[in-house]
């Protein structure tokens, strides 16, 4: 059955967030227990550190990620899913599961 009822704008803005490239794989490594800067990079891959540096600013600034600069020297920057963010869970836990289903055998 198809729904003749607009997106609502709220749902559009969140998709519109999500899909900005890297956006949802630095959801899902952060799911996954990524929370330094390097470890983001080792997840993604091939990801610019500039673009990194820009989605983990986007995603901070949409409250999905929180961001804590840790007393150390030199000073460290940890990134951790917010309870907004925690909420993505079943959508990132679909997407691990859909991959393996779609895995050649």
């Amino acid at each position: 059955m198809c729904s003749r009822e607009p997106v609502p704008p709220e749902v559009r803005a969140l998709t519109a967030l999500l899909e900005r490239r890297w956006s949802l794989s630095v959801l899902y490594a952060a799911h996954l227990g990524a929370v330094r800067f390097s470890e983001f990079e080792q997840a993604l891959g091939q990801v610019p550190p500039a673009t990194l540096a820009a989605r983990l600013a986007d995603l901070e600034a949409a409250g999905l990620l929180e961001r804590r600069v840790l007393d150390a020297r030199p000073p460290r920057t940890e990134y951790a899913l917010s309870a907004e963010g925690r909420r993505l869970a079943p959508l990132l836990e679909a997407l691990t599961t859909c991959s393996r289903d779609r895995r050649p055998h």
